[in-house]
């Protein structure tokens, strides 16, 4: 599956190479330098971590780092923001479970 947009009467997209990453880990591709949460989107991922109290899944909302939805754990570091992580080959990225204390 593959959400990209790639035709648009105004705006242009540009592209950087491609790169492999690791979700949950399964290998996945994405565009370097894009926000993480878009490459998991364009890649199907939907939910991306789980609200604390009730456990209910969360998925890409706001796109500018000002919520809490996308918290994810890359390279092992807890708490990241995956709407504004640029994309880098060989990154492992795993949901986490609500707001961790760690990051």
């Amino acid at each position: 599956m593959n959400d990209y947009i790639t035709d648009h009467p105004i705006l242009q997209f540009t592209h950087g190479k491609k790169v492999k990453f690791y979700f949950e880990d399964e290998e996945l591709e994405g565009y370097e330098n894009e926000p993480v949460a878009a490459a998991l989107h364009a890649a199907g991922i939907r939910v991306l971590s789980f609200s604390e109290k009730r456990r209910r899944p969360r998925g890409f909302f706001c796109a500018v780092g000002k919520c809490s939805s996308c918290l994810m754990e890359v390279n092992g570091r807890q708490n990241v923001m995956v709407c504004m992580e640029p994309l880098r080959a060989g990154m492992k990225v795993r949901r986490q479970k609500g707001r961790s204390d760690d990051g």
